[in-house]
């Protein structure tokens, strides 16, 4: 009786690497643009919280009794996770909502930014930390709205 090896060749194994190596060639690029993805989500994120935050505010100022434009810092003073509440036209100050809203660093840039802006992706991205930014400003005047922007892009957000 004749025995048979059985087995792969050494030249099916190197066609099954290259095979392999070309396909993590060409979709490398894709998951590398996840980061910039991953950046503009979390400042979209980051945005929705800080609206939630300001309503939020808003309403807890009504709710005890105060005008809907008040400004300052009511007595007795209103505190939300440990943060006490200074309020312009019924809404919290910019110095206010960021801690609010639970941006803070290292996930958040939040020292030396440009008002209005408020918050920036974290240190680790390409581009500077004005690039890729939300802003808030509260209202200018009684009995209207925050303004709140976006400034992040999958380009900005690198």
């Amino acid at each position: 009786m004749r025995r048979t090896e059985q087995g792969f060749t050494l030249i099916e194994l190197i066609v099954v690497i290259t095979i392999l190596g070309i396909l993590a060639a060409m979709a490398l690029p894709r998951f590398a643009a996840l980061q910039a993805d991953a950046r503009l989500a979390k400042m979209n994120g980051a945005l929705g919280s800080v609206k939630g935050a300001a309503a939020m505010a808003h309403g807890m100022l009504i709710a005890r009794g105060f005008s809907a434009s008040f400004t300052g810092t009511p007595v007795p003073n209103i505190v939300i996770e440990g943060t006490t509440v200074v309020y312009t036209n019924g809404y919290p100050n910019a110095a206010t909502i960021v801690p609010l809203a639970g941006l803070v660093a290292p996930d958040y840039t939040i020292a030396g930014l440009a008002a209005p802006r408020i918050a920036a992706a974290d240190g680790g991205h390409i581009a500077g930390a004005t690039d890729c930014t939300i802003s808030y400003t509260p209202p200018a005047a009684a009995n209207s709205l925050p303004t709140y922007a976006i400034a992040a892009t999958l380009v900005t957000c690198l």
